[in-house]
């Protein structure tokens, strides 16, 4: 009798372990589909494109509004001067809140110029060099973040923090007894848009190109600065205005 009950028993055992595998493969099975669902719903929402830092080179054109030499009869004469080329360079962080919606802030470095012909002074070229740290926070839409070419539109107010000014007068002969005073004011504010391609290289590196413009909201010369009777401000009512190309790379974390 006791052989006959480890035969039963192992019967029983041999019965078992095919419903013992039947039910893992139904666990496992049953998991798959359940991480299978939840991945394809965070491919609905976007919820995979999150942060993302980025590195970003700006060749730009800016122009300003000067004033010539007004000491000989105290009436300044606005110049219209030519766009001229500067650059900027610096970081991004931006956050995808899904794949047509997102939130960048940029730290730009930008190093602004503009040459000119005092018209009272025939044949003299000046030039001024600004330098700024431009914070730009941004509303991004695009076409498709996740897609791998994506079209984006970028808007949002820009501040400006003045870090360097520097005036090169031109070689002045010996007639000329008045001078140039560069007066710009430390900060700006202004409005920031733009446009561009992404080509996302897989789930991590996005390369970038396109197009940023921002119009300056606010007068950045300095009338308070001191200057004596025979010098001149440059700037006069003057605003920056600043249309640039960029190139940059970015990687999602």
């Amino acid at each position: 009798m006791f052989v006959q009950l480890i035969k039963d028993a192992d019967s029983i055992t041999l019965i078992l372990k095919p419903l013992n595998m039947k039910r893992t493969i139904f666990f496992l099975g049953v998991i798959a589909m359940i991480a299978s669902f939840n991945q394809s719903k965070a491919q609905e929402t976007g919820d995979e494109q999150n942060f993302y830092i980025g590195v970003r080179f700006l060749p730009t054109l800016s122009s300003l509004e000067v004033q010539g030499d007004s000491t000989a009869n105290g009436e300044a004469t606005v110049i219209k001067t030519e766009a001229t080329l500067g650059y900027g360079f610096g970081a991004v962080l931006g956050y995808n809140f899904n794949r047509h919606i997102g939130a960048q802030a940029e730290v730009i470095y930008s190093s602004l110029s503009q040459k000119y012909e005092d018209p009272s002074r025939p044949g003299e070229i000046n030039k001024i060099n600004l330098s700024y740290l431009h914070i730009p926070l941004l509303l991004v839409l695009n076409t498709n973040s996740t897609k791998p070419v994506n079209f984006n539109l970028a808007v949002g107010p820009q501040l400006g923090i003045l870090v360097g000014s520097k005036f090169d007068a031109a070689a002045q002969d010996s007639t000329v007894t008045s001078t140039a005073v560069l007066n710009a004011k430390s900060g700006d504010v202004g409005f920031a848009y733009g446009a561009g391609i992404d080509f996302n290289l897989g789930p991590v590196v996005t390369i970038g190109v396109g197009y940023r413009g921002v119009i300056g909201l606010l007068d950045i010369s300095d009338d308070s600065a001191t200057k004596e009777t025979d010098q001149f401000y440059v700037l006069q009512k003057s605003k920056v205005k600043t249309n640039a190309g960029y190139i940059g790379i970015r990687f999602r974390i």
